[in-house]
């Protein structure tokens, strides 16, 4: 399947009717197609080509890269910086900003600063606390949450001026999002969770790791029932595991990641681990493609981004659709590299 209608980048497009940017992302969802996206771990750099090549090898298998935002509370180069270099190129950043760093000022001028550099996607976040990451006797800020910060957010699009009422000549042209976590304890407050995010403004929903697909369908069935199928795209989040014991210290130290037994009893007895965890991820990613709601994935293969690539092309979710990358649409090997 390919958008004949995609945006060019570095053109300036018309936004399509019911769209609030021209991005490639928002297009790929409401044209109904399986979108997937990446996660890019930011490097400890301030090299650019550093984040060019992580970014490389997700060429032809995503449609949008998440550059995450001091994920765990840990220090790297900031979401902004990166999808900077990142639209520099072409490529389709989805910028994330944690409320945990910095208070409204701030981040309203980011949101109007990203959008200026052609970021289409933004993905709000509370943050996880400073005590998980590498910095404990950092201040946190917390001035917002996510859901305060979505509504913000959208007064800034749709109402064209900041919290303080103050017009503003050019509304960024953005797709918000927001995360959720269906797997986790107490269920029944995720889908409130999620109901007041989707009334704040969040049009598309990436999830945490979702491992037991019997919760994220029970969870899936709670968003029909309250009617929010059709009002947000849900985007699960999925991710290889390199073993049983990295699969446990994930459950133990990671806020908000829930993984079976079965699963990591599944990795203990496999003769090559890693390759197991990668045969489960095809595995997770072709069922959840089955689960009504669900219209993407979002695979987080932290420190194993290459391979994105196998899970994505073996678990056939792409319908032979080759996303936008730079270079694509010139001639290109069998291994689908540039010919030049």
């Amino acid at each position: 399947m390919k958008f004949e209608d995609e945006p060019v980048p570095g053109y300036p497009l018309p936004i399509l009717p019911g769209h609030t940017s021209p991005g490639r992302f928002e297009r790929v969802l409401r044209a109904g197609a399986f979108a997937v996206t990446a996660e890019l771990a930011p490097p400890d750099s301030a090299d650019p080509d550093d984040v060019y090549k992580r970014a490389r090898v997700f060429d032809g298998y995503v449609d949008a890269i998440n550059a995450t935002d001091g994920s765990g509370a840990n220090c790297h180069m900031s979401s902004i910086a990166v999808c900077a270099l990142l639209t520099r190129l072409g490529y389709a950043p989805v910028m994330q900003i944690s409320c945990r760093d910095k208070n409204r000022i701030a981040i309203q001028g980011d949101i109007l600063g990203g959008a200026a550099m052609g970021v289409c996607n933004m993905l709000f976040l509370t943050g996880d606390g400073v005590q998980a990451g590498d910095h404990p006797w950092a201040k946190p800020v917390f001035d917002l949450d996510s859901i305060s910060l979505l509504g913000i957010a959208r007064a800034l699009r749709d109402d064209h001026h900041f919290e303080s009422g103050r017009r503003i000549s050019f509304a960024p042209r953005v797709f918000f999002g927001a995360a959720e976590n269906p797997t986790v304890p107490p269920l029944e407050y995720r889908m409130q969770r999620l109901a007041k995010k989707v009334a704040a403004g969040a049009q598309f929903i990436q999830t945490q790791y979702c491992y037991d697909l019997e919760r994220l369908r029970r969870f899936m069935r709670d968003v029909e029932d309250a009617g929010l199928v059709d009002k947000v795209f849900i985007i699960a989040g999925i991710g290889p595991l390199r073993s049983a014991k990295a699969a446990a210290w994930m459950r133990t130290h990671v806020p908000g990641v829930h993984i079976p037994d079965a699963v990591i009893a599944r990795l203990e007895g496999a003769q090559d681990q890693r390759r197991e965890g990668i045969e489960l991820c095809v595995e997770l990613v072709q069922q959840v493609r089955e689960i009504k709601g669900i219209h993407g994935v979002h695979v987080m293969a932290y420190r194993q981004e290459e391979s994105v690539a196998e899970v994505i092309d073996r678990s056939g979710v792409l319908e032979g659709r080759v996303p936008w990358y730079p270079g694509r649409d010139q001639p290109v090997s069998a291994d689908r590299k540039v010919l030049s």
